[in-house]
């Protein structure tokens, strides 16, 4: 049947053609990074990918793709990531609502008074990982203790970046080791292995990772002070106390939120509850933040809180204590906030969708496979290809099933177990995620953390740090098993995805 993606005179891309808008995608990004640094986010780093897809594009129809097909891929490509971009928008509705009903502000008041900055950064990455491991969703954790463990961090006067790098490390070391997360069952879906025996084939890759990440968190910890004095720490609390009700019934969303991920509600309808329960909440609790923040004297009582809470659920919440550090702290949220970092989602899977369909993207991978010849090459290979195809494809998904795709039958092949192959795919592909700005999982953390991603990189130390250990095995052949008398266990039929793998997007 004649591929519908081609002209008759189609020719298969080249290596120099897959090569030339990976180049300029790179030289692009580095001017960016280079114009304006933090803030290349916000619209220069879109301008780049966009850029680097129109000219992937012109090459595909040079190489016989039509531009039709090459939009419809595009459109598909994006569509794929609309579950994300619900939830993103879903997550900045939360946070604009939990701020206005004191839940954020009342994990902030309480969890100063707890947390003291030397254990603070391990107390953040072991707290994400228990509540991560729980409901398999590093996203929402992020969207909810973490933006909670944020704002503790800048009371505390403790650095942020490094709170975010403790809690993203948390938060994917629980995800990944749950048996709730979708990426958990897709990766041994895609390699041929079962969940059980693949959530316990990472435990050799992911325990010694995860605990060196918790020895240098407290490490940091103990040797990174605090540099606000406890007078002005005293003096946020006290505005806190003077600005909300702080009380346990503001923290009923954060319960709720949490029951109903357990109970393996999806993501997406699970925010949107705890933001709309966040509304009802300060209503009860906050009226007259409410209120102020409808800013319309002229409105009926009823008018005013329909108002306020509407506005923070589109806009955010704007603290005005006249308390500088509170009220920069507070002022967060809305779906408003979230525009930008979809932006960058749609650029990035727009340039991935066009490498993906002309072929680009499995040209590169066939290149450096016929490089790897030896055990520890194979290995490097898969995960600098996962790694790749997150910074390419921008999304952890695609990163997990075309390299276990692709790989699958070269490690039958060499004799290699296929669990080999689902850790290491999920070692690389699901890690490496939220440490690009522009992938799915990177942007989501960044806008929910409020935490630009290349600050938080050299501090998400778990991510950093389980690649490499498992790079290492594969070189060293440790805990690598072997196909042995012809006798596999696991699978080698058709991809077959878990129902809770499939359409579940955020991890």
């Amino acid at each position: 049947m004649k591929d519908k993606r081609r002209t008759a005179a189609t020719r298969d891309a080249s290596l120099v053609d897959a090569l030339i808008p990976i180049a300029a995608l790179i030289v692009m990004l580095a001017l960016s990074v280079h114009l304006y640094g933090a803030d290349s986010s916000y619209g220069a780093n879109q301008i780049a990918l966009l850029l680097a897809a129109m000219l992937a594009a012109g090459i595909a129809v040079k190489n016989g793709y039509r531009w039709g097909a090459l939009q419809e891929a595009v459109v598909h490509g994006i569509s794929t990531a609309m579950g994300a971009i619900l939830i993103l928008l879903a997550v900045g509705g939360l946070i604009g609502t939990w701020m206005l009903a004191g839940t954020v502000p009342t994990m902030i008041y309480y969890g100063v008074q707890i947390l003291e900055p030397g254990w603070f950064f391990a107390a953040a990455c072991l707290i994400c990982s228990i509540a991560s491991i729980s409901i398999g969703s590093s996203w929402t954790v992020a969207g909810t203790l973490g933006v909670g463990l944020i704002g503790v961090a800048y009371a505390l006067d403790v650095s942020p970046a490094i709170t975010a790098g403790a809690v993203v490390s948390g938060a994917y070391f629980g995800d990944k080791m749950s048996p709730l997360s979708d990426t958990t069952n897709l990766a041994p879906a895609v390699a041929g292995t079962d969940l059980f025996t693949h959530i316990r084939h990472m435990a050799w890759t992911t325990v010694p990772s995860y605990t060196l990440a918790l020895i240098v968190f407290l490490v940091l910890g103990w040797n990174i002070e605090s540099s606000g004095e406890p007078a002005s720490t005293l003096s946020s609390l006290e505005v806190l106390a003077g600005q909300f009700n702080l009380t346990g019934w503001s923290l009923l969303p954060l319960v709720a939120v949490f029951g109903l991920a357990m109970r393996k509600f999806p993501a997406f309808p699970t925010i949107m509850f705890g933001g709309v329960l966040g509304a009802v909440m300060a209503v009860i609790l906050q009226p007259e933040q409410v209120r102020a923040l409808a800013g319309d004297a002229e409105l009926s009582s009823g008018m005013a809180l329909l108002k306020g809470v509407w506005t923070a659920y589109a806009n955010g919440y704007v603290s005005a204590t006249g308390h500088e550090a509170v009220d920069s702290l507070l002022s967060r949220g809305g779906m408003s906030s979230m525009l930008v970092t979809i932006w960058l989602v749609i650029s990035a899977l727009t340039f991935g969708a066009v490498l993906e369909h002309a072929g680009m993207l499995e040209r590169l991978i066939r290149s450096v496979l016929a490089r790897a010849r030896s055990t520890g090459a194979l290995f490097a290979t898969v995960i600098s290809t996962c790694i790749g195809v997150n910074v390419i494809a921008a999304d952890q998904y695609i990163a997990i099933v075309i390299p276990g795709r692709m790989f699958r039958a070269e490690f039958r092949r060499r004799g290699l177990r296929a669990r080999n192959l689902s850790r290491a795919i999920e070692d690389s592909g699901t890690l490496t995620s939220p440490l690009v700005p522009w992938n799915t999982c990177g942007a989501f953390m960044a806008g929910a953390l409020g935490v630009a991603t290349l600050a938080y990189l050299p501090y998400a130390l778990f991510n950093l740090i389980n690649p490499l250990v498992s790079l290492l095995y594969g070189i060293t052949g440790f805990s690598i098993e072997r196909i042995e008398d012809d006798q596999e266990a696991e699978t080698d039929g058709e991809l077959r995805l878990p129902p809770e793998a499939v359409d579940e997007t955020g991890t």
